[in-house]
């Protein structure tokens, strides 16, 4: 059989020995490319020459590209494990020519290395083409033996490739095989099996696209003057089909990872355990490969897609019995079996596998409480005869414990369910108006509707602040008054607009004399608009001063460049995976969100600020460059995913040590950030850190603060500033053993408690059932009680314990080792049914499960409930 590894190589020679050049795979994560998640194709990273925007000192390539197809309408995500051949990452070979050979070489090779290096069956190959490429259809009949009849003609949709809407576009070839009538998979729908149809008796191995039109803005083709030649060919497929498997994860890229798997949960590669195996065994590349790209998992863009990906297969690890991370123990397979293609997978590996661990640790907890809710949920619908699931369901799994919509959706279909779309969809808008409402200025216009007034005709929001912040004689064109405030647009101003995370600027107009205060500037897509408390009607073409504040300008260029700095030290230290996730810069402090996995521990807390203030005292005066896009990509500057830049950006460059996509306000100069002192660091998202910081007077005053701080309580201690920190220490040694001996006389209470419950206990068919409210102050002093209650009932006993602790609900449920066995009862369940009677939730495992409810004044009602509950999960 032909190895994975050697079907690689073949190609690759095979198209060394045609003068091209072998080229390394893109990342699979295009952090250069604003506009498109992930790498979906081999020519993404030959999109500038086919745009006539670049060039390369080649004009033949090849390589194998690793790609991600998981959004937009190659999203097969939900197919993935459930048939033989869908995939979220996989990897595409492919052969290019910018300029140089075309049709007749593309598909005389093509037949080549099909019919002569792998000795593909002629008689089992078919070739399409464009329904009016008479050229290529004349040379697949001149230059390979392929039967006439095996080739057809298709229209658009199947065989005319296009960049977008408009650019770079024309025909394609496809070579497709026919794999026999046992691999139709549509048996059941009377079908006939044909060239792209619909089962997968006939699939499509190799797309031979021809570089040859330019679509305009109104539709019509432009040949283009230099013709090129664009292949893709699915690897995976491809191995499928030359090591004669029916499955693509029978070949030797996938089972060396389920067995990988297999090994760790124990269990076959058959049966019901085969989808999950395939599913995990998909989802661990994807993953792997996007972290070691720089990815992390967060909340939105590429880090959602992935995180949707992990806890997809973390979901379909429990159908394995996987309760721990495990994920991550799979990464070292990829290491074996692919690092000698791709290097970096094994150079991260240790990065990997943290980043995964971290995250699976994270949904892990989630999953338990969220599994509850779901099989809660289902219960109830199923009661009332019902097939839906509902979107407020669905929504709060999402928003309360991280379920992507596409896993509670596989959950629900499980239990032969389907999901309100419409709902979810509804409650998802809403919580985006929500969020949008809470990040923006709330202005009176948007209760009014005021309209905007025309003052005077001409350009406007003409930004001359990176020169002047006094500008005479600027003219009034729009204006327009709510109740409380009036917004201004300018036909030039030096007043910079609030936009990528900066604070609009503040400060005054003058009018004959008059000052009426700025008091904000925000930006309306291109529109500068001045915010005003109150300003006159009748201005008209008169002239006005706009003045800026200088001191809060001047801070927030301080605080704008120390964050250039800082996520640059933040790159250094942590690593490549470091992108900025959001930011606010004002003239007071800096807050910076970034994509790591874990918290930051001092010490490169202390680095990071180090390198900072490095980068302060070495004077660096900083540049500012307008240039274009595509000459900015190629100087290496950083730019943000998701931001919309123009063809022409403005980079900030300093020295050696930041360059960055920016259209802000800065200094001129490092040296001028004076003082940067890091505030704190936290997580406001799993996957995404925060970091505040001050800098210049704001800094000084923190260091005074401290200072006051620590000699306050030295005076107030009577020692001395060195001594503080044992004397602490002391302190809450003493504290914490006080603790304990609080704590263990509530637990001696809550034993002798317990004696006089079980005293009162109720028989409930065989089993003995204890409930009651101890006197405890934390969970873990309630988690004991039930453990003590759980070791004196020692067969056919449950148990419900509460109290009550800060205003809030405890509860602990135990069950005896016997009826769980007997899958009688559940303390999970049962903890979670009896929390949800005072307005809250839980659950846990089996044997000993914990909840928490709001309502304390429901508890006793609920624990006289208890029974009922019982006698339901024995019936």
């Amino acid at each position: 059989m032909r190895s994975s590894q050697l079907i690689r190589q073949d190609f690759l020679r095979f198209f060394e020995s045609k003068q091209h050049t072998i080229v390394s795979s893109a990342p699979v994560v295009p952090f250069e490319d604003p506009t498109l998640l992930f790498t979906n194709a081999g020519m993404n990273q030959f999109k500038d020459v086919f745009l006539g925007k670049g060039t390369r000192n080649f004009t033949r390539a090849a390589d194998t590209q690793k790609c991600i197809r998981v959004s937009g309408k190659h999203n097969d995500l939900e197919e993935v494990g459930l048939d033989t051949y869908h995939h979220t990452f996989f990897e595409m070979l492919g052969n290019w020519s910018f300029g140089d050979y075309y049709k007749k070489e593309a598909i005389s090779w093509a037949w080549e290395l099909f019919t002569v290096v792998w000795g593909l069956p002629k008689d089992k190959l078919y070739a399409t083409v464009y329904k009016t490429d008479e050229e290529a259809l004349a040379f697949w009949k001149e230059l390979t033996d392929i039967p006439h009849d095996h080739i057809s003609k298709f229209g658009e949709k199947e065989n005319f490739w296009e960049m977008g809407e408009t650019g770079p576009c024309g025909p394609c070839s496809e070579i497709h095989i026919d794999l026999g009538p046992e691999a139709c998979d549509k048996k059941h729908l009377d079908h006939e099996c044909s060239v792209n149809g619909v089962c997968g008796r006939y699939i499509e191995l190799w797309n031979l696209v021809f570089i040859q039109y330019n679509r305009k803005p109104d539709g019509s083709l432009e040949e283009l003057p230099a013709k090129h030649v664009d292949t893709g060919m699915g690897f995976e497929r491809i191995t499928n089909v030359l090591q004669g498997k029916k499955s693509n994860y029978d070949t030797d890229i996938f089972t060396p990872i389920i067995q990988k798997v297999s090994e760790l949960s124990g269990k076959p590669y058959q049966g019901d355990f085969q989808v999950p195996m395939r599913v995990i065994a998909d989802h661990i590349r994807a993953i792997s490969f996007s972290v070691a790209d720089g990815v992390i998992p967060s909340n939105d863009g590429r880090g959602y897609v992935i995180r949707r990906i992990l806890r997809r297969a973390a979901r379909f690890g429990r159908k394995l019995g996987f309760r721990d991370p495990f994920l991550y123990q799979v990464v070292g397979v990829l290491s074996d079996t692919m690092g000698d293609t791709f290097p970096e997978i094994r150079k991260r590996r240790t990065h990997v596998e943290k980043v995964i661990r971290a995250e699976e640790e994270s949904f892990n907890a989630a999953l338990d409480r969220g599994i509850l809710l779901f099989e809660q949920a289902v219960q109830e619908i199923k009661a009332s005869g019902k097939t839906i699931f509902p979107g407020e369901n669905a929504f709060k799994l999402y928003d309360t414990y991280g379920f992507p919509v596409d896993l509670t959706r596989l959950m629900a279909s499980d239990e032969g369910l389907t999901l309100d779309e419409d709902t979810f969809g509804r409650l998802m808008d809403e919580q985006r108006e929500r969020a949008r409402r809470a990040g923006k200025f709330t202005l009176a216009y948007e209760e009014t509707g005021a309209p905007w007034e025309t003052v005077s005709s001409g350009p406007d929001s003409t930004f001359k602040g990176y020169e002047a912040l006094i500008l005479d004689n600027c003219k009034v064109r729009e204006i327009r008054k709510g109740p409380n405030i009036t917004e201004v647009v300018l036909d030039q101003t030096p007043f910079y607009g609030e936009s990528g995370g900066q604070v609009g600027d503040n400060g005054y107009f003058e009018v004959d004399g008059e000052r009426f205060p700025v008091i904000d500037t925000r930006k309306e897509d291109q529109k500068i608009i001045h915010i005003l408390e109150s300003f006159p009607a009748d201005t008209g073409s008169g002239s006005i001063k706009a003045v800026v504040n200088v001191t809060d300008r001047q801070n927030t260029a301080r605080n704008h460049t120390a964050t250039h700095l800082l996520h640059a030290a933040l790159r250094q230290v942590l690593g490549d995976h470091v992108r900025q996730a959001g930011s606010l810069v004002g003239p007071d402090k800096l807050r910076f969100d970034f994509s790591h996995f874990e918290k930051l521990t001092d010490g490169q807390l202390s680095e990071i600020e180090s390198l900072v203030l490095a980068e302060v005292r070495k004077s660096t005066a900083l540049r500012a460059d307008v240039m274009k896009f595509d000459e900015a990509q190629k100087t290496g500057a950083m730019a943000l995913f998701g931001e919309k830049y123009g063809d022409k950006v403005r980079v900030i460059t300093i020295g050696s040590f930041s360059k960055e996509f920016c259209g802000g306000t800065h200094l001129s100069n490092t040296a001028e950030i004076g003082t940067f002192r890091i505030v704190s660091e936290s997580s406001v998202a799993a996957g995404i850190r925060r970091i505040e910081a001050v800098t210049g007077d704001s800094a000084d005053q923190l260091i005074q603060t401290e200072r006051d701080l620590l000699k306050n309580l030295a005076t107030l201690t009577s020692h001395k500033p060195a001594e503080l920190l044992n004397l602490v220490e002391s302190l809450l040694s003493d504290k914490k053993q006080l603790e304990k001996q609080l704590s263990e006389l509530r637990l001696s209470l809550a034993g002798t408690q317990i004696g006089e419950l079980i005293s009162k206990s109720t028989q409930i068919g065989s089993v003995r059932l204890v409930t009651g409210i101890l006197e405890t102050s934390s969970i873990d002093e309630l988690k004991a009680a039930g453990d003590t209650l759980r070791t004196k009932l020692k067969t056919e006993g449950a148990g419900v314990l509460a109290s009550v602790a800060d205003g809030k609900v405890l509860i602990v449920a135990v069950v005896t080792d016997d009826l769980i066995s007997s899958k009688k009862l559940n303390a999970g369940k049962l903890a979670g049914e009896v929390a949800r009677l005072v307005d809250g939730n839980g659950g846990g495992k089996p044997h000993l499960a914990t909840a928490g409810g709001k309502d304390p004044s429901k508890l006793e009602s609920a624990l006289r409930s208890v029974p009922e509950i019982i006698r339901s999960g024995l019936n």
